[in-house]
């Protein structure tokens, strides 16, 4: 950034960011996973639930394996649902059609 706000903001973010599970991570599936899970989910609280659900599910194959009931349970807490059917649908569709 060349601008001097752009790089105070991000000498600050050096200084202070937090050491989360989902930084520093190049695989996608982790990083979709952090992502949907956050939505509506304070990070404090997601993150205990994203190191469950990736030791679960630790890639897209498994997650699409996995039963609604098994997937469920992981989520109980998180509420919203809707967010878990539609992991398990895209991991299911990602499986089939480009696995």
């Amino acid at each position: 950034m060349k601008n001097a706000f752009g790089k105070k903001l991000l000498d600050w973010y050096e200084q202070n960011k937090r050491n989360l599970p989902w930084r520093n991570v190049d695989d996608p599936y982790k990083i979709w996973i952090s992502e949907i899970i956050l939505q509506q989910t304070r990070v404090g609280q997601g993150m205990a639930y994203y190191q469950k659900f990736i030791a679960s599910f630790p890639d897209v194959y498994s997650l699409a394996k996995a039963s609604s009931q098994e997937v469920y349970k992981l989520w109980q807490g998180l509420g919203y649902y809707n967010r878990a059917e539609n992991l398990m649908k895209t991991a299911r569709h990602i499986a089939e059609d480009f696995g």
